[in-house]
């Protein structure tokens, strides 16, 4: 797997063509289905009044983003962080069309369409006909949700990569015996400081005990085939 970017916005609405602004973006890093610990939040100033309902679902007042950046001085450390990664979000379409607004209205190159991850769709893959909102999915996941009193964009991004971890293969994938994983541990083991394993392996039993041993298979063995107690004396010479 390679690097990916888990990304959340929060919005003064739903449709940036009717006027409708960013006002905060974060993102988690993650490097082969794992995060890395690298993130990236930014509250944005809209240039905008923020509507009452918006603010009840996200609690981002006017006031918040008064002082904050304006999209156009943070794209460039957005852009920065993101690089060549694909972007994962859910519904991914309505974090598309925002960042899409605000790309073009900077004068940045779009990005294509197959950079986006809608976990969203990968949800309604594996389970049709149910309810598949980040919050389902979290309960569905046993993703703690108690530090989500209101929608946050960095801390929606760190649930959502909880949860394209679990519908990637969640911790089944801790038992991934892939040749690329085989030779990664046998790696980190070598950088450990400890040898190829001796094959065979040397005894640990004394000459002693494997004399006993031996004297104890003969007593209870003489004049008889291993194989009687399972009635195949026939086959003792095979």
């Amino acid at each position: 797997m390679a690097r990916e970017i888990v990304l959340d916005t929060e919005t003064t609405g739903f449709d940036p063509k009717t006027g409708d602004r960013m006002i905060e973006v974060g993102c988690i890093e993650i490097d082969d289905l794992l995060p890395t610990g690298r993130t990236f939040h930014r509250l944005i100033n809209p240039e905008r009044l923020i509507p009452a309902d918006a603010i009840r679902v996200h609690g981002i007042t006017d006031d918040k983003v008064r002082d904050a950046p304006r999209f156009a001085e943070v794209v460039d450390d957005l852009m920065e962080f993101i690089g060549d990664a694909p972007m994962i979000a859910h519904n991914a379409q309505f974090d598309r069309n925002f960042i899409d607004h605000e790309f073009k209205g900077c004068g940045r190159v779009l990005y294509a369409e197959t950079r986006w991850i809608d976990t969203l769709r990968l949800a309604q893959t594996r389970f049709p006909g149910m309810a598949n909102s980040l919050d389902a999915l979290c309960k569905r996941y046993k993703i703690s949700l108690v530090e989500r009193n209101l929608h946050g964009a960095l801390i929606d991004a760190r649930l959502l990569a909880e949860v394209y971890l679990e519908l990637k293969g969640g911790k089944e994938r801790r038992l991934d015996l892939s040749s690329s994983r085989v030779a990664s541990a046998a790696a980190t083991i070598a950088a450990q400081g400890y040898g190829p394993r001796p094959r065979p392996l040397a005894p640990r039993s004394t000459e002693a005990e494997r004399q006993t041993h031996e004297a104890f298979l003969l007593a209870t063995l003489k004049d008889r085939s291993l194989w009687d107690a399972y009635g195949l004396q026939d086959h003792a010479g095979a």
